[in-house]
């Protein structure tokens, strides 16, 4: 802008600056031809792998009905699968550590999504309507002093 404007006609001359175009997302494959991601959930962290193949889940080396016994976990696994319509169609190897169970699924889920997103770039608008890719940022609140646990406080009494 080294010109400067003096009149309103001067105004309607300037053309408004062009929007960023949206970031392209694109494939993104290791040498196996499988795709990485981190997924995070509570305290527990997942490392997971994906790649085109017969749709076995692994979780720490043990088959996914062993490591997540509860129905609900293994379902909880499976919603970015299904979402995108690829259930049966990968096959997904993952580490997960720390937290409970239900963290590790949520975890696994979270890590799954990104992968898939990596493998498909096209399955983003799916996965990230589905609320798959966001991170859920709810932790356990911290204990504070004085305090029995986070907010409780210590039985009171009069006497």
């Amino acid at each position: 802008m080294a010109d400067t404007i003096q009149t309103l006609e001067d105004l309607s001359t300037l053309k408004p600056a062009a929007a960023p175009a949206p970031p392209k997302y694109v494939q993104k494959l290791d040498k196996q031809g499988r795709a990485y991601a981190t997924g995070k959930r509570k305290d527990a962290v997942a490392r997971v792998w994906i790649k085109m193949g017969a749709g076995t889940i692994v979780v720490n080396e043990r088959p996914v009905e062993t490591y997540f016994a509860r129905p609900v976990l293994r379902m909880l696994i499976q919603q970015p699968l299904v979402a995108a319509n690829r259930q049966g169609q990968y096959d997904v190897v993952c580490t997960v550590s720390g937290g409970g169970l239900s963290g590790q699924a949520g975890a696994v889920r979270h890590g799954l999504s990104k992968a898939l997103m990596r493998f498909e770039p096209d399955l983003r608008p799916v996965l990230k309507r589905g609320g798959f890719l966001t991170r859920d940022p709810r932790v356990v609140e911290r204990k504070k002093y004085g305090k029995a646990k986070a907010r409780r406080s210590f039985q009171f009494s009069k006497r």
